[in-house]
């Protein structure tokens, strides 16, 4: 009988002003695909997501060095997209390509959001957490989560996108908000745990 795995996690999220949320990722490799730590890290990934109300997350914005982001995104139809994809590259588009304008914001801005027009429709290649090639394409809402979090393992945050008036504008609300904003995760990580707890013990009642 195999162990069973420990619940996951819930890593910190990085904030801006710190050096890893800058740099672009390592990229991932042959020593990566189907390990025990990687299956790990995308399950903490998807519980810090979840407690901080995120639609998607990338590995540099829980401080680790590793080209790979997950999500759980509805698109313009209200399907939901749930899944995660390593060494991520967004497919080249004719120029000329229809634009979206929307409130976008981040985990790692934390309590601000700005307008900002990106595509209405992306396909993405990468990779699995086994080494399997895989295509995602993306419309509306999942378009931008999926260009946005692109944009953290490049180095890149969303606010690189603004005017530098909005840029300001958006790292004042954060700098006003951010404390509310974590007291929030704090308290949506309790009721996770406590969950965690009480179908840990329904299931040991359960043997």
């Amino acid at each position: 009988m195999s162990e069973p795995r420990e619940r996951p996690t819930v890593l910190r999220i990085t904030e801006v002003g710190e050096d890893i949320l800058r740099r672009t990722c390592r990229p991932a490799t042959g020593e990566d695909y189907g390990s025990e730590r990687l299956a790990r890290l995308i399950e903490d990934m998807f519980a810090t997501m979840q407690v901080a109300d995120g639609c998607g997350l990338a590995a540099n914005q829980v401080d680790v060095d590793l080209s790979l982001f997950v999500y759980d995104c509805r698109d313009d139809q209200g399907v939901r997209h749930v899944g995660h994809v390593l060494n991520p590259v967004i497919e080249p588009r004719e120029p000329g390509r229809r634009l979206i304008e929307d409130t976008e914001g981040c985990l790692s801005v934390p309590g601000a959001g700005a307008e900002l027009a990106r595509p209405a429709e992306v396909v993405v290649h990468g990779f699995d957490q086994y080494g399997a090639a895989v295509t995602i394409e993306g419309t509306g809402y999942f378009a931008r989560c999926l260009q946005h979090e692109t944009d953290h393992l490049n180095g890149q945050l969303y606010i690189d996108r603004l005017s530098g008036r909005d840029r300001k504008r958006v790292l004042r609300q954060t700098a006003d908000r951010r404390e509310d904003v974590f007291a929030q995760r704090a308290q949506r990580a309790q009721r996770a745990q406590r969950a965690q707890r009480a179908a840990g013990a329904a299931r040991s009642s359960a043997r």
